[in-house]
């Protein structure tokens, strides 16, 4: 996909040399982390190497954004509309398979009540998601990217049976006709998951929904809080009062209320906080005009019969 962006760009009359792809390993990302020419350094994917990448460029005097893993997490009060509740966790937990750092990882009822709810409504369309080619239209999702990562998410699958969760649908052994050395692989959902397992704690980047049961709001909350990613989170609930407690209070960069994935336009920072991103500044908006610019503040006197300039700002490309 890289190279045809490119390939498009060039075909569009992008003059030579503003715009290169480099395909390579670790070898080529320490270049240009080591770079001296090279001021500015972007990166998005898993928060072991988000760290690394952000560690190894500020070191070499550069400025650095770094976009690693995500846990995201949808509080479901017990005054929630269900059906739009279930609705976007549909959405949000098993679009693209999964496969995007907003996707939502982890739901948390409120109360056994709600949970049992839940359940009962999201079983059933989990067992009724179409898996398709990707360009079938009427697909819920397609396959995962490689076959590595489909062996990765199905292991996952098998530690949290292990470390004693509770796997209400089994998607590991789903087999498309026709395509059958496909990557493709069934919604799985999980209930009962404890803050202590790790297909809580890691993020798993496939069709899987874990469901984390909260006695109350207090324990809700502090499994977002708690969690040592805060990519985006969701609270679903017909409450303004507790809607704005939930936003005031929540150390996560996106917050959706009654919104599964709360991803702004693009005139809006995009960016989550603690180990889900490095660096002061977020993309998107405004954020990513500053990360790519310096600001130059010139001071001006003039002798006397020339009229005085004011202090102004000027952004430099870099």
């Amino acid at each position: 996909m890289p190279i045809m962006l490119a390939e498009l760009m060039i075909e569009a009359g992008l003059p030579a040399g503003i715009l290169n792809v480099i395909n390579g390993d670790k070898e080529a990302v320490d270049a240009i982390l080591d770079h001296p020419q090279i001021e500015a350094v972007g990166f998005v994917g898993s928060t072991p190497i988000a760290a690394y990448v952000y560690a190894r460029g500020t070191a070499s005097g550069k400025r650095v954004q770094c976009f690693g893993g995500a846990k995201n997490h949808m509080l479901i009060m017990p005054d929630a509309d269900m059906d739009q509740a279930v609705d976007a966790l549909i959405g949000a937990g098993y679009g693209s398979a999964g496969e995007r750092c907003m996707a939502v990882s982890v739901a948390v009822p409120v109360g056994e009540k709600t949970a049992n709810a839940l359940m009962d409504k999201l079983i059933p369309r989990v067992e009724g998601l179409k898996i398709g080619p990707s360009t079938s239209m009427d697909a819920d999702f397609g396959p995962v990217v490689t076959a590595a990562h489909l062996q990765k998410v199905k292991d996952y699958v098998d530690i949290g049976i292990k470390e004693g969760a509770k796997l209400r649908v089994d998607g590991r052994d789903f087999k498309l006709q026709g395509y059958e050395g496909g990557f493709y692989m069934g919604g799985c959902l999980f209930d009962n998951v404890t803050r202590d397992m790790r297909i809580y704690k890691e993020e798993i980047f496939g069709p899987v929904l874990c469901v984390a049961r909260a006695k109350d709001y207090s324990e809700a909350l502090s499994l977002a809080m708690d969690h040592e990613m805060g990519n985006g989170v969701a609270i679903f609930t017909r409450d303004g009062d507790t809607a704005r407690d939930f936003a005031a209070k929540i150390n996560v960069g996106m917050v959706g209320i009654n919104v599964p994935i709360p991803v702004p336009l693009a005139y809006y920072t995009f960016g989550g906080w603690k180990k889900s991103a490095f660096g002061d500044l977020n993309q998107h908006g405004p954020d990513s005009i500053r990360f790519y610019t310096r600001t130059k503040t010139v001071t001006q006197r003039w002798p006397s019969g020339v009229k005085e300039g004011a202090e102004f700002t000027i952004p430099v490309m870099k």
